[in-house]
Formats: C-alpha cells, structure tokens, sequence
C-alpha cells in the first residue's frame, strides 16, 4: 500500500530519516565512498520539506519511500529509498509507477550515482533516459535521466 506521508509530523519525520539513513548507506557503499551528503541531511530537512513523501508500507512498516516535487508539467524524483530488508521486492518500481499515474508531467526527472547500478537499471527499464553525466564536488559521478511523457 502506498500512501502519503506527513513529514511535518516529527514521528512521520523521524522515520522517513531511518528509512532514508539505512538505505543510503547502502548506497554510499555501492559508490565507493564515504563523503555521502544525503547521509548528513538532518531530521529537520524532512520536516521543513515543501516536497511531496509518499511511502510504501509492507504491512505495517515502512518499506520504501519517494519524495517529489512537482511543477510547470515537470515532477522531479528527488530521492527514492528502500529499507534494505525490503530490496529485490519491487518496492521502488511500485513507487515510480505510483508517481507516474499520479502526477499529469510531461517530464520526470531522476538523478543517482553512476555506480548505482540497481538505480540506473531500474531507471532505464521504466523508460528513463540518461541526459548526462559529471563528477560531483565530493567525488561522486552522477548521471542525470529523464522520461518524457508525448501528449
């Protein structure tokens, strides 16, 4: 089930930050590195948030997590989690598909570390397009995709 989450609430809040800090170790270490800027956004980013969460609940519990934001047409897929218990279930294709009917874009944008190779394949497989690529400040290499919608 998915549903939208109220990070403004500080319960709501503190666990998309558990969900977001156990699945970006994950990642930090498919990338190589230990200088990972999402690891170190603070509980009160989540809260102060203007951007759309919604989760997914295995249960009871939080399995996966998408944040959006959505303007002029374009949604923007600013982070796409999932509790490391939960990965290989489908979780964060369930949720990309959930966006994709939800919002009226033309554009759906992504970005995520080259070396995340879950993440581009996904990407790739749901129709996204790799845009670009470049080496980020902190080391990372990022690629850029996009899934264009003709209407």
């Amino acid at each position: 089930m998915i549903e939208k989450l109220q990070n403004n609430n500080i319960e709501i809040s503190n666990q998309i930050h558990s969900v977001f800090q156990l699945s970006y170790t994950v990642e930090a270490k498919l990338l190589d590195t230990t200088d990972f800027p999402p690891l170190k956004r603070p509980l009160e980013s989540y809260l102060k948030s203007d951007n759309m969460f919604f989760g997914y609940l295995e249960n009871t519990e939080l399995a996966g997590i998408i944040e959006v934001e959505f303007t002029n047409k374009c949604t923007n897929i600013n982070s796409l989690v999932v509790t490391p218990k939960f990965f290989r279930r489908g979780i964060a294709k369930k949720l990309l598909e959930f966006i994709f009917n939800r919002f009226d874009s033309e554009l759906f944008i992504v970005e995520t570390g080259v070396n995340n190779k879950p993440a581009t394949e996904l990407y790739k497989k749901l129709g996204f397009k790799e845009i670009k690529q470049w080496d980020t400040d902190f080391g990372i290499r990022k690629i850029l995709f996009e899934r264009r919608i003709n209407n």
